[in-house]
């Protein structure tokens, strides 16, 4: 919930103070963002930045991951392979270690993503989909019919790279309805994969021999030897050796993607052989030792969720790799808005382009944005970290939905980075094109986003959901039945094509530990309790009632898709789906952006709790924290809420003064953060080493394009008259 005071402005200057082109030194503001930016629930002092994300920041700002321009597409994707085996080597846990560890696995993302987004992605697969899918078997004793665990040394090694093979050519978002079959051969207790048709093609990356040997855990259609279909298992199997591809195994090259060199492929198997324990059981069904299927989920598309559990921790990890590409490509327009300098209104005087609204406007509201990012991402990894049986599906919710949001919003923020550096923004040196490319891919990866919040929106329409508190106006909440609603779902979960379950209670109490540890009750939705005062007596500068807005932006819409859905004929639920379904989407964004300004509000919190623990040794600089985020997720609020008061005005939620002072209160925070933008941008911690690979991340980048045989380096030489000068048209390096 955002803090229950209203907030005084930083200050009101009236011209905002501009980036210096020089890079902001370390200083106790800057060091005080940076512990809240990446603190936990619980911790947020130095150490556990060192801890947790330190190593990562070494390896992103090491020799081995500096940026090598020129490099074809076939370099950089066996550069990317050598990186991976460099960083396993470097594992004081071991890959083990970094695979039971979702933090660990989510900070490697969130450094080594925008560095290197092919690498990022062959790890990704390695460690997160392909090991932990076996180790989590494992822990479960699922392997084998003792439960003893198999040898995994060439994986943990690298002697043998995994690759996760679920995606078919006609099956992404349906993985469960996958096509290739391991059928049960009694006689030789094993299983035979087989790939009935083109459709069925596993469409996947790195299955190539790029990178040397690989195995992958394969999705497939468990069939019995009675013909008895149980549902979609993974199994392990051997795919290439150092020759190419092993027998009955067919992998080819796909184009080349755009930005990242990963080494898509399809790859079919054609009747081949793999021992029984190759296939990863577990609480969804094992082989017995007489060779009988005995289940554990009930349902085979339970089976098949249990069996990509690893998916939602990979969530979570490209949901990093959006948070950190998108501060990432925010540095370097607001580094590069300093020290681009431009003609002034007076005749012989340059500023800062940073100087002018029109360009740092858009800047400091996605600095707004990206700090919200980055605090719903460490939420939403609390939420998976500290799930119970009855949260675990609130908390699978939320980072999914959390996965979605941030990467939509990193997408719209590395467009605007891009566009406020011009055509140097285009160029691959400067690093911000391999952003732009990269983002598409996280779109994407582990369950498409608009699949993604399809399936929260079915889920969502369905539970009543109480109101914002006593006293409160309550809006149109009515309920439909519950009732099967198609759509598209990801592979990770059940989506909307799936029966969704009882309606639960009207309110349902959970309890949220806040930074200082203390423990507040709050509703299902989250929604904070009601002021008390009627909108014309609220103040857009009270928290207490941006937040209540929040919330009735999200209940607005998930009314509205109920009584479409409700209008909608029964007996068709594609149609009632299609009649509900725009509405819904709506309802799960506004849910994002609640979740994200409640967790921008622990974060104000924690930081006022730092500052009453170290009261004696608080600076000027570092006391000015809670006050400048304050301000940034105000605006980040406020933003939100301009987009929905016709809708709030309508209902009497916003009043016409509230409109008026909308947009004034919104300048009026631009221009007392943009000052604060050097520090807020200097508090991603971002490696020197990585920005000096990037031109346009220094004052001098100028120096970058000079040209030593240039003719103002050299006195010019007699020119003949009538005589051409001589020219000479080298390639940049």
């Amino acid at each position: 919930m955002l803090n229950n005071t209203v907030e005084e402005p930083l200050s009101a200057p009236s011209v905002p103070s501009v980036p210096s082109g020089s890079p902001v030194l370390p200083s106790p503001l800057v060091e005080r963002l940076t512990r809240v930016l990446f603190g936990t629930r619980a911790d947020f002092t130095r150490a556990c930045f060192d801890r947790e994300h330190g190593p990562w920041r070494r390896l992103a700002a090491a020799e081995m991951f500096r940026s090598r321009p020129g490099a074809s597409a076939e370099e950089r994707l066996s550069l990317a392979y050598g990186r991976l085996r460099s960083v396993n080597a470097s594992l004081s846990d071991g890959p083990a270690g970094l695979v039971a560890d979702v933090r660990a696995l989510a900070a490697l993302h969130e450094w080594l993503g925008p560095v290197d987004p092919a690498f990022t992605t062959v790890a990704g697969i390695h460690y997160n989909l392909f090991l932990g899918s076996l180790l989590d078997q494992d822990r479960a004793g699922g392997h084998g019919p003792d439960g003893g665990g198999r040898d995994l040394s060439d994986f943990l090694a690298l002697r043998r790279t995994g690759t996760f093979l679920c995606t078919e050519v006609a099956h992404g978002n349906d993985a469960a309805a996958v096509e290739t079959t391991a059928t049960y051969d009694r006689e030789r207790d094993g299983f035979v994969l087989r790939t009935p048709h083109a459709g069925a093609q596993k469409f996947m990356p790195n299955t190539s021999p790029a990178g040397g040997p690989k195995s992958g855990v394969v999705a497939a259609r468990l069939i019995m030897d009675d013909g008895t279909d149980q549902g979609v298992f993974l199994f392990l199997t051997p795919l290439t050796d150092a020759a190419g591809a092993l027998p009955g195994v067919r992998v080819r090259r796909l184009p080349n993607r755009v930005g990242s060199p990963v080494d898509h492929c399809l790859t079919s198997f054609d009747d081949v052989f793999v021992a029984r324990d190759a296939l990863l059981g577990g609480a969804q069904g094992r082989l017995g030792e007489d060779g009988t299927f005995i289940g554990g989920q009930t349902g085979r598309r339970r089976r098949f969720l249990a069996s990509i559990g690893r998916v939602t921790p990979g969530k979570l990890s490209m949901s990093a790799c959006a948070v950190g590409s998108a501060r990432s490509a925010l540095a370097l327009a607001v580094r590069y808005g300093g020290h681009r300098l431009i003609s002034g209104v007076r005749s012989g005087q340059t500023v800062p382009v940073f100087a002018h609204r029109s360009h740092h406007g858009p800047l400091v509201e996605a600095l707004a944005t990206v700090y919200a990012m980055t605090f719903l991402h460490r939420t939403a990894v609390d939420a998976w970290e500290a799930r119970t049986e009855r949260t675990r599906e609130e908390a699978e919710r939320l980072v999914a939905v959390a996965k979605g949001w941030i990467s939509w919003q990193a997408r719209t923020v590395i467009l605007q980075a891009r566009e406020r550096c011009g055509a140097q923004g285009l160029l691959e040196n400067n690093g911000m094109t391999e952003l732009m490319t990269g983002i598409e891919g996280v779109i994407t990866a582990e369950g498409d986003n608009l699949a993604i919040f399809a399936k929260a929106a079915a889920e969502m329409l369905v539970p009543a959901r109480p109101g914002p508190g006593p006293g409160a106006r309550p809006g149109p909440a009515a309920r439909p039945e519950p009732a099967a609603m198609p759509g598209p779902a990801p592979a990770s979960a059940p989506g909307p094509a799936s029966a969704p379950g009882p309606a639960t209670t009207a309110t349902t109490a959970t309890t949220a530990t806040t930074a200082t540890g203390a423990t507040t009750a709050t509703t299902a939705t989250g929604a904070a309790p009601a002021t008390g005062a009627a909108p014309e007596h609220q103040s857009l500068t009270d928290p207490r009632f941006l937040n209540q807005l929040l919330w009735y932006i999200e209940e607005l819409w998930l009314s509205r898709a109920r009584e479409r859905m409700r209008r909608a004929p029964h007996g068709d639920p594609l149609a009632r789906w299609n009649a509900a379904s725009g509405a819904a989407l709506r309802a799960v964004e506004a849910y994002a952006y609640r979740r994200a300004a409640e967790a921008f509000g622990a974060a104000v919190r924690a930081v006022r709790a730092v500052d009453a623990v170290e009261a004696a040794g608080v600076t000027e600089g570092a006391s000015k924290a809670p006050q400048v985020l304050c301000a940034l997720r105000r605006l980040f609020a406020l933003r939100w809420i301009d987009r929905n008061s016709g809708d709030l005005l309508a209902r009497g939620r916003l009043t016409a003064r509230h409109l008026d002072e909308l947009p004034e209160a919104v300048e009026r925070l631009v221009a007392e953060l943009a000052g604060h933008a050097p520090a807020l941008v200097a508090a991603f911690a971002l490696p020197e080493e990585w920005l000096a690979d990037r031109p346009i991340a220094g004052s001098g980048y100028v120096a970058a394009y000079d040209d030593a045989g240039a003719a103002w380096h050299a006195a010019r030489p007699a020119v003949t008259p009538g005589a051409e000068p001589p020219v000479s048209v080298l390639p940049m390096r």
